[in-house]
């Protein structure tokens, strides 16, 4: 009798976890109004990591299904997708620079309950971000063949690819601006909302892709650039319903009709904190155009096989990077509270499931390596590069996922300098040089660039954790 009570209990308590668990997972995926500043920390991190998981999953879902249907136009076309993303970068830079910025100036603002001030801190992100776009977009439009060419493009790239470089260029702002607003909602803790738009924006982008490359019934067969126009549509879309949300409310944050008005010193305090930010993505962005102009120098194979590897990359980091955006949430908000023991809890918690889940992926690329870049092409050549690179990248990319929950700890805080100052170091000063001399001088060619990124990033990786655990993080002010 004893033992058939205790069954039942231990039954009824299993039972009451998995409901728990499910309308948690329920709460993260539809939005609260919890205060990540108060409630359970394993709670905090569920609720915030989960939608921004699933956001970043399905960026790069998009990203490999993109390629994926660019890869049957063959080895040059997905050459110049990887070169014209060498240019995206450095667009990538400014805005993951400013997104870094503005998710801790409104996360540091709710942390300090000065909600009246996260509206105009939007509004204010948007201004920047279209005066930005405006030179990326003209280079882009009036310069593509020259650009393409700069990079080592191949003849097909220059005469036949220009197009997709236009219009990726000549698009950026939707691209800007996407980054840039759900940077603004993941800082104020509406996480689910940022989820939900890039959900549909490259629901869209997956829905167009083939229609617009391959052509569909009345629609014509665009090639290449039938690519871009999709990724253009895809993210106007999801602008759209950002500033429609912005302006409606949601959980966390809303701005008004009049909070449209230039407000010099917000701009000048996001673009201040922004300079760390910008510059640690400059550095490190900087850092692989400069790979793949070595690779370009190799051959349309070597930089077709890593562009693939890259996408496989991208897909199986963005749990880790979730789960770091989730960081830079809680540290910043918890440093606005007043708790910044709470803060570094947070990023330990973190790091340790982002090792944990690296690990497992490390071991799909050991034993998989060639079969997943299989799925994006049949040339045999490009699945031996590509195929090596995750091999090698197996051997430490636990390491990646303290790099980044780090890394994301910085930058939460408002301290983006540092981060800038140690990708210089290990980018610049060691992973192009190493490269070059690796691959070109030595003669080890796309095999030298594999091997000094695995040694930069791995160092990388741990430096940044050690100083990390140094705590002057904790001082830092916006």
């Amino acid at each position: 009798m004893v033992d058939e009570n205790k069954e039942k209990v231990s039954q009824q308590v299993i039972a009451s976890s998995s409901n728990t668990m499910w309308q948690e997972l329920k709460n993260a995926i539809k939005g609260t109004e919890a205060d990540y500043t108060q409630i359970n920390l394993k709670r905090a991190i569920f609720l915030l990591a989960v939608p921004m998981i699933l956001e970043l999953v399905m960026e790069s879902l998009f990203a490999v299904v993109d390629i994926y249907f660019v890869g049957k136009l063959g080895a040059s076309a997905v050459a110049t997708v990887g070169l014209t993303e060498t240019y995206l970068f450095l667009l990538y830079a400014v805005a993951m620079g400013l997104s870094t910025a503005i998710t801790a100036i409104i996360a540091r603002r709710i942390g300090e309950k000065r909600k009246k001030e996260v509206g105009v801190t939007a509004i204010q992100a948007v201004f920047i971000a279209v005066i930005i776009s405006i030179p990326f977009a003209v280079s882009g439009i009036f310069f593509a063949k020259d650009l393409l060419g700069l990079m080592g493009a191949d003849q097909w790239s220059v005469e036949y690819g220009y197009r997709y470089t236009q219009w990726m260029l000549g698009g950026n702002i939707v691209v800007m601006l996407i980054f840039i607003m759900n940077a603004v909602f993941r800082g104020a803790g509406d996480a689910a909302i940022a989820m939900r738009i890039l959900w549909i924006a490259n629901g869209v982008n997956m829905l167009l892709d083939p229609i617009l490359i391959f052509g569909w019934g009345p629609i014509p067969a665009l090639g290449i650039q039938g690519a871009a126009i999709a990724t253009n549509i895809g993210r106007g879309v999801g602008v759209v319903m950002q500033l429609w949300v912005l302006f409606k409310g949601s959980k966390h944050i809303k701005a008004s009709v009049k909070q449209i008005v230039w407000d010099a010193k917000i701009i000048y305090n996001i673009l201040r904190t922004s300079l760390g930010g910008v510059g640690q993505m400059i550095v490190a962005m900087t850092s692989w155009i400069f790979l793949m102009r070595i690779l370009a120098e190799i051959g349309s194979e070597a930089v077709a096989g890593s562009t693939i590897a890259m996408r496989i990359m991208m897909l199986t980091m963005m749990p880790a990077w979730g789960m770091s955006n989730a960081a830079a949430t809680l540290v910043g908000q918890n440093l606005g509270a007043g708790n910044p023991a709470r803060a570094e809890s947070s990023v330990w918690k973190i790091g340790r499931y982002n090792m944990v889940f690296l690990l497992l992926v490390s071991i799909v690329y050991f034993f998989f390596n060639k079969e997943l870049i299989g799925i994006f092409t049949n040339d045999s050549t490009v699945i031996a590069i590509g195929a090596e690179w995750l091999q090698i990248l197996s051997y430490s990319y636990f390491v990646y996922g303290w790099w980044m929950v780090s890394v994301q700890a910085f930058n939460g805080a408002g301290d983006t300098k540092t981060p800038t100052m140690i990708n210089l170091v290990f980018f610049w000063f060691i992973q192009i040089p190493l490269s070059y001399l690796l691959a070109i001088i030595f003669d080890w060619g796309h095999t030298g660039v594999f091997w000094s990124v695995f040694f930069s990033e791995t160092s990388v990786g741990i430096f940044t954790l050690w100083l990390f655990s140094k705590g002057k993080w904790k001082i830092a002010s916006v």
